[in-house]
């Protein structure tokens, strides 16, 4: 009866059209701002042009984290009357290309990732030779305003590892392992390198393949099972926390599992104790502000953070939390 009733709608509109001697393309232009502004369930709030954003991340396929990230780009995009476009490569060079698609696009404002900074340095400098500004998200604070962005929205990486550090020592963890899911991520790195500057016990990496959770969970239990006296197994995305607490099981581990970033998985997780805390970087907030900014730039020239990051993190999230965040999880915003 749904799709009944969407046929019926299109010919009224069709019928309408017709009534009113034929439909400019500014009018079929204007129908498919509508539908999708009712899409996302809300309504531009602005007057202002129509301008075309796009968001280009360094996202595999499959990661929670980003939909999130796009869920809040999107509801600002609804009220901010932007068109907004979306793609994502987690191999650097496919991701400087999309980059270069985008410029060639024309479009009216660019946010991306540098998870990858070298491999990006040349896409980021085409966009500021044609004029197009840029803000960064998520990773690559420190290249962000050297690649001529406007500003850097995202946590401190480094920042969040060291609270990770405190944040184990506060709980008499003794020896730690910080998984790296994406070999050449300098976020990634930078996380487990702040966890090992405050970390008063012992923490060693591990990489593995973040593209594969079978490969992810027999190298994380292999580890375990060969040092039982590991006691904090830390990784650095949500979806990864779920196959830490498979391979713990795995093994006969009594390791804490924490985790980089929150889902509605890990709300659960945290809630019945098989996860020890989170540490929440608010992507909602990453891709909200990241829109909100560039239509502020556009707009009226404006510009937040001085020169600095706009930090929306961190912030450790644990059992007591975990019940008053789960709502905002289960509907893609936490």
């Amino acid at each position: 009866m749904a799709r009944s009733g969407t046929w019926t709608g299109i010919a009224l509109a069709g019928v309408l059209c017709l009534s009113l001697a034929g439909c400019s393309s500014t009018g079929g232009k204007r129908a498919e701002d509508a539908r999708e502004a009712a899409a996302a369930q809300g309504r531009a709030a602005v007057n202002t042009p129509r301008w075309t954003f796009a968001m280009i991340t360094h996202s595999g396929d499959g990661d929670t984290f980003w939909d999130i990230v796009q869920s809040g780009a999107k509801q600002a995009a609804v009220k901010d009357n932007i068109n907004f476009l979306y793609s994502h490569d987690d191999e650097a060079q496919q991701q400087a290309q999309l980059v270069d698609a985008a410029i060639d696009k024309q479009v009216d404002g660019i946010i991306v990732t540098l998870a990858k900074p070298d491999a990006m340095k040349a896409a980021l400098a085409r966009a500021r030779t044609a004029g197009i500004p840029v803000i960064t998200v998520n990773s690559g604070s420190a290249e962000s305003k050297a690649y001529g962005a406007l500003t850097h929205i995202g946590q401190d990486e480094t920042i969040a590892g060291e609270a990770v550090g405190e944040e184990l020592n506060r709980r008499g963890k003794k020896k730690a392992i910080c998984v790296l899911h994406e070999q050449g991520n300098v976020g990634h790195e930078q996380r487990c390198d702040g966890v090992a500057k405050t970390f008063t016990g012992t923490v060693s990496d591990l990489y593995v393949t973040g593209t594969s959770m079978p490969d992810v969970q027999s190298a994380i239990e292999a580890k375990l099972q060969a040092d039982p006296s590991i006691d904090a197994v830390v990784t650095l995305g949500a979806p990864y926390a779920d196959t830490a607490v498979k391979a713990r099981q795995g093994a006969g581990s009594k390791a804490e599992i924490d985790t980089f970033d929150l889902n509605a998985k890990v709300a659960a997780g945290l809630a019945d104790d098989s996860l020890g805390f989170a540490v929440d970087q608010q992507p909602y907030l990453q891709g909200y502000q990241a829109v909100d900014l560039l239509w502020l730039y556009k707009y009226n020239g404006d510009v937040l953070g001085g020169g600095r990051p706009v930090l929306t993190g961190p912030q450790i999230i644990t059992k007591d939390q975990a019940d008053e965040l789960a709502e905002y999880t289960e509907r893609g915003t936490r």
